[in-house]
């Protein structure tokens, strides 16, 4: 028998005698009647309606735009894969990132001073000879010099990014590629290091990263690169170090080896001084300890001196004293002098009938 549509306004109203599931049942014929929260596709019963089927079902357009995002994921792999190289070490392999054709990028924290690296040829892996040129434990960068050359340069990103951006990270400590796809969950701003480097944005994941993915490269859906992958930079937080710092950092490990930083020879901790000795603020920072053949020493910086400015800039407190340091060290890698401002205390007391400023000239030196 054909079944014939009906159109249920002519029947008048029906009888509803019981439920059946979410359905309502009538009487007359045991057609079904969708309860209240029906779908608004309309009676199953009824030819006169065209479903409206949401963007999940659509189905021959989820197919492409998933075809279209699988070309995209498996492009941005192989795009960046012959870039990434794995470096050996004494236990199992890391992952380093090939930024010149002469030069790899990994972590400092993992990277031996001679590694064996694993360059990619083709399905296969060409073992080379690597040394370590430059090393920057505030970045966790180390810089290896491959003899020969012939590395594939990464691509690298211009672009602002976004949190919630897709992006892949890639590592080889074996002979495939291996790739992780996450999400950038946190962008912050610049922000200092617990061992004294700059990161020029806080670049974090959402998701933690494997054994032999650290030194590796976080890249984009393009396959260019947005940072190098670090799980001992700061505690308990997978990072990448920005390619901005990478930009940075590199080349100034390629010519000195290491980053310069500031040496004063002092141990300090913050201390609370009369706002009259610091300009307002109130705050300064206390020496506590001096190394004898240090440049404080040297220029006559005694414990109990309180250190409140150099060449100008405000010191507040141990971090105010690392980060003035650290930016004057980045302008030169020759010695300098400058200006230290002291507020003169007596056993970590400041007199505050007594305060004065006294400039002490500093040999500006860097630690070794």
């Amino acid at each position: 028998m054909e079944n014939v549509g009906i159109n249920v306004g002519r029947l008048g109203p029906l009888v509803k005698v019981g439920r059946a599931g979410d359905r309502l049942v009538d009487r007359a014929g045991d057609r079904p009647e969708m309860a209240s929260g029906a779908s608004p596709i309309g009676p199953w019963w009824s030819r006169d309606r065209r479903p409206t089927l949401g963007p999940m079902q659509a189905l021959p357009d989820l197919e492409a735009s998933l075809a279209t995002l699988d070309r995209a994921l498996t492009g941005a792999v192989a795009a960046a894969a012959a870039s990434v190289v794995r470096v050996a070490r004494q236990r199992g392999a890391g992952t380093g990132i090939a930024w010149t054709d002469t030069l790899i990028v990994s972590s400092n924290y993992h990277t031996p001073d001679a590694p064996v690296i694993g360059v990619a040829d083709g399905a296969d892996v060409v073992e080379r000879p690597g040394r370590v040129i430059g090393r920057d434990p505030g970045t966790d960068v180390a810089v290896i010099a491959v003899d020969g050359g012939g590395l594939t340069p990464i691509a690298r990103r211009d672009a602002a990014l976004a949190a919630g951006q897709l992006v892949f990270a890639l590592a080889r400590p074996g002979r495939a590629i291996r790739a992780s796809l996450r999400g950038l969950g946190v962008i912050g701003p610049a922000l200092r290091t617990p061992a004294g480097g700059r990161l020029d944005a806080y670049l974090e994941t959402d998701r933690a990263l494997a054994r032999g993915f650290g030194g590796g490269p976080l890249v984009d859906l393009a396959g260019h690169l947005v940072g190098m992958n670090t799980r001992t930079l700061i505690g308990g937080a997978d990072l990448a170090v920005p390619v901005a710092t990478l930009a940075r950092v590199v080349p100034a490990l390629e010519a000195h080896g290491r980053i310069a930083r500031g040496y004063l020879g002092v141990g300090v901790q913050a201390a609370a001084i009369p706002a009259a000795s610091s300009d307002g603020r109130g705050r300064g920072a206390l020496v506590v300890s001096l190394d004898d053949d240090g440049p404080g020493a040297a220029a006559g910086v005694l414990v109990g001196d309180v250190l409140i400015a150099i060449d100008g800039v405000a010191i507040t407190g141990p971090d105010e004293l690392r980060v003035a340091l650290y930016e004057r060290a980045l302008k030169t890698h020759d010695s300098k002098t400058f200006t230290v401002g002291l507020a003169i205390t007596c056993a970590g007391l400041a007199i505050a009938s007594f305060i004065f400023f006294l400039p002490v000239i500093l040999r500006f030196m860097r630690a070794d």
